[in-house]
Parts: structure tokens; C-alpha cells; sequence
């Protein structure tokens, strides 16, 4: 559900861009709407002041314009006034970040939900590749820049969330009247499922990638289940197992690498208090993280157990991620620990093979990763047994996509008796990367894209768009989990 670190990581989803989007925004040459050159776009788009005009006399709405990256699209970056508290409109509001990239008003609208911060660099959704839509992509609420101050975290609530997104789509259908269609992966495949829940009208159809669905926070045998079945390949998962607890018994030695990088990053450690608990939950997050982002095949690629301490140390680093147990690496995601911690849940797999050498074993938990000054509350698991039952009872037009050896579909989301035109499918040997249709087996394939496309109200025979890249979610190029 991150992909920040997989403690934090697994705790995570699949979390936010980095690098990539700043070298993207770097590179990109801004125009404020309004000032662009009036023109004639190439077939099939609007007139360039059109567009432009439209997003702009929405109110509330600011727009600007980049250079695109992505041939027959226009990218557009818009920034929507929202009420913090959507049942106090004339309260505080802060302005949702939200990246555009327009093909044309008569084209479907597929949005793209993250969960966590937007991306800064254009990139292709897989449904938005299948129907040759427009795409817009929406930072999720309290994450930065889209953060009110003061920050009331009462109001991180996935309805608060989902209402953002009705708001939202409200103002953009008096631009885009055809068909949408709500997509995202991780924590953003969760935040799709939930504006669906409130809103089940404004979208025609939602593709769900490999979302969690944790029913009963006070149960998690399937993830235990799940790490002594996972692949095909029981020396794989038996040698992920054993490195993470050579880790352990390393610890010294890891500890004099992990200060020494610290020192020359000026990482802090205030929120997991010492670089002790910060190393700890790092391993406690290895194995999770290894096939979270790893396929069966990567297991070659693994030290030995009897490495040298310097190859032992880049492979905690590389799976995990130290960095992102640092104040520097776990601030941009408090938002998610959050909510998490109040509504969401969290795993709570168990460290058998790792005892007696665990010393914080009880820190496995979003409330470590949340500042203390932060109150927090969970609500028993409510918010999500009225997801569950709604999807179970309710659900219509949606798919749901998996990797078969992906830890967090370990406690998926299920169809009932009164779900409607709906699918969940699991893509064999694949993790917890998006783009799942394309991995499914030839006859699931076709099913679900047709499906999409006659949601979409696209023709089934239509070409679909090839230049799309490799990754769907860019923010699966990043770090963590949790």
C-alpha cells in the first residue's frame, strides 16, 4: 500500500514521487491560463483558447499550462478550492493540486486517484491507455501542498476525501460530459473504492488495483498465512526470511552503517526516536517489502547470508529503504499513518522468526510514525465494515485487479450476491505493481477490457493507445510500503 519503505512501509501503500516529478517540473515550461497563444490544437482536441477558457471560468479554479510531454495531450496544472469541512462550506479552505492532461471534452474522463501526493511528471494510466481518455490525477487532502493551515487532522477522513473528489468532478463534467471512469492503485485503488461508496454516481465504471481491504483490524492471520505460502519457491521465501533476521543479529554493524549515512544526510530521528527503533522497524519491514516490490525471480539477486557486512547492509537498504525511516523520509506521508491509525487499519503480521532478537516489536504501528502531538483515535474498524459490506452488497461497474503474490491482497476486497457487473481478478506471480490487466491471463484480459471500454462507452474494437509507459502509477517507481 505504499511504496515509501514497507514498515513504514507496509504500514505505507504505495507512496509518493520524488525525484522523478522534480526533474519533470524543472523541465517544464509554464504558461498561466489565460496567456497562452490562441491556436488550432491537432485533430481531435479543442481550440487551445477553449480549453483554457473553460478551466479557467470555473470558479474557484486556477490553471496552468506546461509544456507536454506526452504527444495529443495538453498538461494542465489546476489548483480547486476546497472546504476543509465539506459539511461547514463557509469555514477554512485550501486549494487540492490536481495534473490535467487533456485529449479532448468528447473523450471519457478517467481519474486518477493516488491516495497520497500527485505526481509531477505526465504518465498513462492503463484504463486511461485502454479507452484513449483524458486523465486527470488528484492529490489526496492534507498531503503538500494540498494541506490546509492550521491543519485540523479530524477532518482526514476518507469521507472528507471523497467529497473532495464529488466537488471536483461536479465543476469538471460542465467541461467533460462524456463517460468517467475512476481508477488508482494502493492506497489510491482504497480511495477510489471509497468515493464510489458516497458518490456511486459520479463515475460510470472504476478499475481498482490492488487495494487492501482490512475488514478486522484484530485479525491479520492472512498475512502470516500469506508469507508462508507466497510463490512457488519455498528456498526463496525461507532465504528472504533468514536475511531478515541476519539483519538482526547484525545489528552493530548495521547500526555503524546506518549512523554513518545518517551523519552525511543530516537525517533525524525524532519521530521513531532513536536510529535503533528507526533500523528495527526497517527489518520488520524487509520481508513485506521484498515481495511487496520484488518478483520470485529477484530472490538471485539476494546476498548470501553469509555476506559481508557492507553486502548485507545494501540489501536492508535496498528493499527497505533507511532513509525513509528518518523525520525527512516519514513527514510527507503523516497524512496516510494517520488515517491509518483512525479509520483505514493496519497489518500486524507476526515476527516469529525474528524473536528474541526484536526489541520494539510493539512500534509495528501507524501510531509510531505519527508525531505525538498529533491526537489520534481509531474507530474499531466502523468506517471500513460499511465499505466492505457496501462493496459486497452494492458494488457496480467496478474491477478489482491483484497480484497473486502481493501481501497486501492478502485481505482483498470480495464481490457478495447483490454486487453488479463487477470482477475481481488476480494477476498469477505479479506483486503490487499496477497495469494488472495486460498480466492477466489472455481470456481474463479481453473480459476486463472489454468490460472497461463498454463502461467507458468506447468501442470494443477500438484501438487502444501503444506509447503508454511500462509503470502505470509513477508513484510506484518510489520507495515504501506500509
Amino acid at each position: 500500500m505504499r511504496r515509501v519503505s514497507r514498515g513504514a512501509m507496509a504500514l505505507l501503500l504505495a507512496a509518493g514521487m520524488t525525484g522523478a516529478g522534480a526533474s519533470a517540473a524543472q523541465a517544464a515550461v509554464t504558461t498561466q491560463a489565460g496567456t497562452a497563444k490562441a491556436g488550432t490544437e491537432k485533430a481531435g482536441t479543442a481550440q487551445a483558447g477553449d480549453i483554457l477558457a473553460q478551466l479557467k471560468a470555473i470558479p474557484g479554479m486556477q490553471v496552468t499550462e506546461k509544456t507536454s510531454t506526452i504527444p495529443g495531450y495538453r498538461w494542465f496544472w489546476l489548483e480547486y478550492r476546497q472546504p476543509v469541512d465539506h459539511r461547514n462550506p463557509h469555514g477554512q479552505w485550501f486549494e487540492q493540486r490536481i495534473m490535467l492532461q487533456h485529449k479532448a471534452a468528447d473523450k471519457p474522463m478517467v481519474l486518477y486517484t493516488s491516495g497520497y501526493d500527485t505526481p509531477e511528471t505526465m504518465f498513462t494510466a492503463e484504463p486511461t491507455a485502454l479507452v484513449d481518455g483524458n486523465q486527470i490525477s488528484v492529490e489526496y487532502r492534507y498531503f503538500t501542498p494540498s494541506r490546509p493551515e492550521p491543519t485540523d487532522w479530524r477532518k482526514d477522513t476518507i469521507w472528507q476525501a471523497a467529497t473532495d473528489e464529488h466537488r471536483l468532478i461536479g465543476a469538471l463534467k460542465s467541461i467533460y460530459k462524456d463517460k468517467w471512469i475512476s481508477t488508482g492503485a494502493s492506497k489510491g485503488g482504497m480511495t477510489a473504492v471509497y468515493h464510489k461508496r458516497f458518490y456511486p454516481r459520479d463515475v460510470d465504471g472504476s478499475v481498482v488495483y490492488v487495494a487492501p481491504n482490512d475488514v478486522n483490524n484484530n485479525d491479520d492471520r492472512a498475512y502470516d498465512k500469506f508469507f508462508q505460502t507466497v510463490g512457488t519457491d519455498p528456498e526463496c521465501r525461507a532465504h528472504v526470511k533468514a536475511l531478515a533476521r541476519e539483519f538482526l543479529k547484525r545489528r552493530p554493524a548495521m547500526l555503524k552503517r546506518f549512523k554513518a549515512a545518517a551523519d552525511e544526510n543530516g537525517w533525524t530521528f525524532d519521530i521513531l526516536r532513536t536510529q535503533d527503533r528507526a533500523f528495527e522497524n526497517s527489518v520488520m519491514d524487509f520481508e513485506w517489502g521484498f515481495w511487496q516490490y520484488s518478483l520470485q525471480s529477484d530472490c538471485a539477486t539476494l546476498p548470501a547470508v553469509d555476506a559481508s557486512d557492507d553486502d548485507i547492509y545494501k540489501a536492508l537498504d535496498t528493499v527497505s529503504g533507511l532513509s525513509f525511516y528518518s523525520d525527512q523520509g516519514l513527514a510527507p506521508y503523516i497524512p496516510y499513518y494517520y488515517q491509518a491509525g483512525t479509520q483505514l487499519g493496519w497489518p500486524t503480521p507476526k515476527f516469529k522468526n525474528l524473536r528474541p532478537l526484536l526489541r520494539y516489536e510493539d512500534s509495528y504501528q501507524p501510531r509510531t510514525y505519527v508525531p505525538r502531538d498529533i491526537a489520534m483515535r481509531f474507530d474499531h474498524g466502523r468506517a471500513m465494515r460499511d465499505i466492505d459490506g457496501w462493496v459486497r452488497h452494492s458494488a457496480n461497474h467496478m474491477l478489482f485487479l491483484y497480484g497473486a503474490n502481493d501481501p497486501w491482497g492478502s485481505e482483498p476486497f470480495r464481490l457478495g450476491h447483490g454486487s453488479r457487473d463487477s470482477a475481481v481478478y488476480v494477476a498469477p506471480g505479479m506483486n503490487h505493481s499496477a497495469r494488472l490487466i495486460a498480466k492477466l491471463p489472455a481470456d481474463e484480459q479481453s473480459k476486463a477490457t472489454a468490460d472497461l471500454k463498454r463502461w467507458a462507452g468506447v468501442d470494443s474494437d477500438a484501438p487502444t493507445l501503444k506509447s503508454a509507459p511500462a509503470a502505470d502509477d509513477p508513484l510506484q517507481l518510489q520507495r515504501p510500503p506500509l
